[in-house]
């Protein structure tokens, strides 16, 4: 290519496309979107709470985000029965507590860790901040 074919780029030709209209189908009924029930989610909230350097509000916002992010996809839409599991598994005993329930608080330990990681990855070193997370 030279600077002729760059700054003065010849029109290229186009052909016409005939499209023909389409027909509806009998059988292809409209999506009716009362027919579908919503998912039932419980929202969550997620804080970033003593971090020292107050200044740096987009930072911790963007934190805050990749933290919610990492449970999302560590817990999927178990994030709410986990929180309420490992609650539950620290307020009590083992014993106490179902094999599911169990299995949710330790998989929210392993998210719980994996998310603030992500969450301070681009933070630096803040030994007393810490994310909170909790129910709407």
């Amino acid at each position: 290519m030279d600077q002729a074919e760059l700054f003065f780029p010849q029109p290229i030709a186009t052909a016409q496309i005939d499209a023909a209209p389409q027909e509806a189908s009998d059988d292809d009924t409209p999506f009716r979107f009362e027919e579908v029930e919503p998912e039932p989610r419980v929202a969550y909230l997620v804080r970033l709470s003593d971090y020292p350097h107050p200044a740096a509000a987009d930072a911790v916002k963007v934190a805050e985000q990749r933290f919610g992010r990492e449970l999302d996809r560590q817990l999927g839409h178990d994030v709410v029965p986990a929180l309420r599991a490992f609650q539950n598994a620290s307020e009590s005993g083992e014993s106490d507590l179902t094999k599911d329930e169990v299995m949710l608080a330790k998989r929210w330990v392993k998210a719980f860790d994996a998310a603030r990681t992500a969450g301070f990855r681009d933070l630096g070193d803040t030994d007393e901040a810490y994310f909170a997370v909790r129910v709407l």
